[in-house]
């Protein structure tokens, strides 16, 4: 009998999910055949260096989606079915904190974390799950109602969760019984036809734009798909120029002449989407609500902590900057920024010790003799070859900023009351499975290459 590993279920999974959102959101679709065609200029433009971060088969197939979820026991079902395509949660994100406007949710991203799994195929979910207990949203009226109704639905039926759980304990499936897992698991993150209770939707959306798409609904579904594009600055001018409304904003880091690093994030706005709505009465009327939207992604290069925490540093420069100079450009104000404070290069960013790489043993320059003991001279002599690490997480502010810009409204939130305390140990315990730290996992990564590097160039001790 044949089988199915789980990387084919994940890379099956994510192609059948992107071609039913695109056949609910005709513009995400727009969206995909932009970012094949901005990428196949790319790669004809810049050859092989376009590559760098990742060959063009890996870009072109590569996804990152968004769900939303109302419970701890929905999420711990959610973390069953990804861990059957070989899927981990990775990184706290807390986007209550990262936004203006009312967001109450905690989140993780579920993906894999094996270097030649990433390779293959990246497809990364992330997962937020509402905070119905932090009273700065909720009070405590309104979130027994809304834990009553969470309490009362059901997403992932048990004829999904059973073979997720077979494909997670044997990293595979028989070919049949995987045609059906990939079906219903696809099927689980459709948009439902069943009629909204308009009232107690608008009940939520008062609160929160977020939090009324979790729990004013009886489903959950795809919230955004994200294709990955080489140059995102031409993306959005390409998408505007065919009458797609993009948000304003390219989230995350500028354009500039310098390495890309972390990610940098867009997507068109979100589009009315006409929904079966349930009144008081009874009865079923026509109606639409402004939830879904495409979204687009550039990475870059993975920073360490420090480089995270300079990355950090230079945001909070630019606010101060744009908020002292509201008539400058914020883009502008991030590029002088970041010329000024950001290393230049991927050699700069490597001896500071502010980005991740891989090495491996390089050949070294004729007549070099034995090889230098410190990393950036086995470099610079050619001893070792450094190649960047992908980002392959998020950034809560991003996130957040994503979202707010697609919501129907600011919401409300009360900020004179103490909010709930969510950290990534309470939402391991919430899921069930730890929430691994990606700097640890990129740290690692970097590590074992050079423990390689050592052990291939005869050294005494691991290079750094």
């Amino acid at each position: 009998m044949s089988t199915i590993g789980q990387w084919r279920l994940r890379a099956a999974f994510a192609e059948r999910l992107s071609r039913m959102y695109g056949q609910e959101v005709p513009a995400y679709a727009t969206l995909v055949d932009v970012s094949r065609e901005v990428n196949e200029d790319v790669l004809r433009a810049r050859g092989a260096d376009a590559e760098r971060l990742g060959s063009i088969h890996r870009v072109t197939a590569e996804r990152h989606g968004a769900i939303r979820v109302g419970t701890p026991d929905e999420l711990r079902q959610v973390a069953r079915i990804f861990a059957a395509l070989g899927r981990h949660p990775v990184g706290f994100y807390d986007l209550r904190e990262a936004a203006a406007s009312a967001v109450p949710v905690v989140s993780t991203a579920f993906r894999p974390v094996d270097g030649a799994e990433l390779a293959r195929n990246p497809f990364r979910v992330f997962t937020s799950m509402l905070t119905p207990a932090d009273p700065r949203f909720f009070d405590a009226d309104l979130r027994t109602r809304l834990e009553a109704f969470l309490a009362d639905r059901e997403l992932f039926p048990p004829e999904l969760l059973a073979p997720a759980d077979r494909a997670a304990a044997e990293r595979e499936l028989p070919a049949e019984q995987a045609e059906r897992f990939l079906q219903l698991a696809v099927a689980a993150f459709e948009l439902s036809p069943e009629p909204v209770d308009r009232a107690w939707y608008g009940t939520l959306e008062r609160i929160s734009a977020v939090a009324a798409d979790i729990g004013g609904v009886r489903s959950t579904h795809i919230n955004h798909l994200t294709p990955r594009a080489l140059d995102i600055d031409e993306l959005y001018r390409r998408m505007t120029e065919r009458g797609i409304e993009m948000i304003d904003t390219i989230q995350g880091p500028p354009a500039w002449k310098g390495p890309d690093v972390l990610l940098r994030q867009t997507s068109f706005r979100a589009l009315a989407e006409p929904r079966a709505m349930r009144t008081p009465d009874g009865s079923v009327v026509g109606g639409a609500l402004r939830v879904r939207f495409g979204e687009v992604e550039a990475r870059g290069i993975a920073l360490t902590r420090e480089g995270r925490a300079l990355y950090d540093e230079l945001l909070g420069r630019v606010d101060e900057q744009a908020s002292q100079n509201p008539a400058e450009a914020r883009s502008d104000i991030a590029r002088a920024v970041w010329e000024r404070h950001m290393p230049g290069s991927e050699e700069e960013l490597a001896a500071e010790g502010l980005a991740c790489f891989t090495y491996s043993p390089g050949t070294g320059r004729p007549g070099a003799g034995r090889p230098p003991t410190d990393l950036e001279g086995l470099v610079r002599e050619g001893w070792v070859r450094a190649e960047p690490i992908v980002y392959e997480d998020f950034l809560p502010r991003s996130a957040a900023g994503i979202f707010q810009s697609n919501l129907s409204g600011e919401g409300t939130r009360d900020d004179d009351r103490q909010g709930t305390a969510y950290d990534a140990a309470r939402l391991s315990g919430a899921i069930g499975r730890e929430v691994l730290d990606p700097f640890d996992l990129y740290a690692h990564q970097q590590n074992r290459s050079l423990a390689h590097v050592a052990r291939a160039l005869g050294l005494s001790a691991t290079p750094g």
